[in-house]
């Protein structure tokens, strides 16, 4: 027993020492990798490089499977320092895109989404401008020296204060970050004849920073004369996604509209059936965990964010009246006992999923890894 624990102890204090010179080596990385920020800053690169992230994991898992070790351990390692490579880059500051811009003015540059440009847009080197709902008495001028105004107020605002801004210089851009796209590029063309662009960040206020975040752009007008904001993006690291206004709205009548109605309305069931939650929690399969904390992350946010958008359009009710059809059509087939049906719909669903259905299982593997380890 004597030597087991003698021998025990031992493999531990190496452990412990090779743990240790894992923390060094990360600490040196991280130096290497500020350093890289830095010099991409200085030329304007962006501090995500898809290409060289690919690549590095193909040779590393490669490396990992000729020394006996998990090739899918490594890569999950790899992405998570990765991940903060990029943000010790991140912390070098950007290239300003445009130096010759005048001033950007955010419209609820205070607001969680404003915040976040206001941000970015300053540690560019760009002169910032807030304006807020007291602020109007003396916005004239600040909208006068105007180059870039972003309107980042909640959808219910959005049109009303579009409508202020007739008097933008002819050459400033005017643009939304609002999730919905067709009337704000409506209202934005009619009371400003300059530069159009209508852009709908696909994250949620608690980003750190833009790296792998997508943004989508839709057309207005002068394309030409707003192309360096969206380069200044692709400088903080994220991918436009261009779209038409319209195929944007019913894309995200499927992508948030339904998906968040429906998650509310599971929210609303649960309550209402009484169930206990620190039951189901302890009781829940990975995958149903992550199923409660997407439930619960959304009632931990503002309500009026996601009335905002549900209500936004009223096409939307079409879209989900549909929705609660197939859905009681189903139930029909339950209730009838209509096993054959069922299977038959789930077989045309999986042939129409077609290689996105494997795709997301070998994706999905990975999100509950990490589901079952917070639990």
């Amino acid at each position: 027993m004597k030597d087991i624990t003698e021998a025990l102890a031992q493999c531990r204090a190496e452990i412990d020492q090779l743990d240790s010179e894992l923390v060094q080596l990360l600490a040196k990385r991280r130096q290497v990798t500020s350093r890289v920020g830095a010099l991409k800053s200085e030329v304007g690169m962006p501090i995500y490089a898809p290409d060289r992230e690919a690549s590095l994991i193909e040779q590393r898992r490669k490396q990992a499977s000729e020394q006996g070790v998990n090739p899918d351990l490594v890569q999950d390692i790899l992405r998570r320092i990765m991940q903060d490579s990029y943000s010790s880059q991140d912390e070098s500051g950007y290239r300003c895109v445009n130096p010759d811009c005048g001033e950007v003015v955010v419209i609820g540059g205070q607001g969680q989404l404003g915040r976040i440009f206001v941000d970015l847009f300053t540690r560019s080197g760009y002169t910032v401008h807030i304006i807020e709902k007291d602020d109007w008495d003396h916005s004239e001028a600040i909208l006068a020296k105007a180059s870039l105004v972003i309107v980042a107020v909640p959808i219910r605002f959005t049109a009303m204060i579009i409508k202020k801004l007739e008097n933008l210089p002819s050459s400033c851009i005017l643009a939304d970050v609002t999730s919905v796209k067709e009337f704000p590029l409506y209202e934005m063309l009619n009371v400003h004849q300059g530069p159009v662009l209508g852009l709908h960040p696909m994250f949620g206020p608690d980003v750190g920073s833009l790296i792998k975040q997508t943004i989508i752009s839709c057309e207005g007008r002068g394309s030409e004369h707003y192309q360096w904001v969206l380069e200044q993006f692709k400088v903080w690291g994220a991918t436009i996604y261009p779209v038409s206004a319209n195929e944007h709205d019913r894309a995200m009548a499927m992508v948030q509209v339904m998906r968040h109605f429906s998650t509310i309305a599971y929210g609303y069931h649960l309550m209402t059936e009484g169930a206990d939650l620190q039951q189901l929690v302890d009781m829940s399969s990975p995958i149903y965990r992550l199923e409660l904390i997407m439930v619960g992350r959304l009632f931990a946010q503002n309500p009026e964010l996601y009335s905002d958008i549900i209500f936004s359009n009223s096409d939307n009710i079409a879209m989900m009246k549909r929705f609660a059809y197939r859905f009681l059509e189903l139930l029909e087939d339950v209730e009838m006992g209509d096993k054959e049906a069922f299977v038959t719909m789930f077989d045309q669903v999986s042939a129409w999923f077609g290689d996105y259905a494997n795709i997301f299982l070998a994706e999905s593997k990975g999100m509950l890894a990490k589901a079952n380890e917070i639990k």
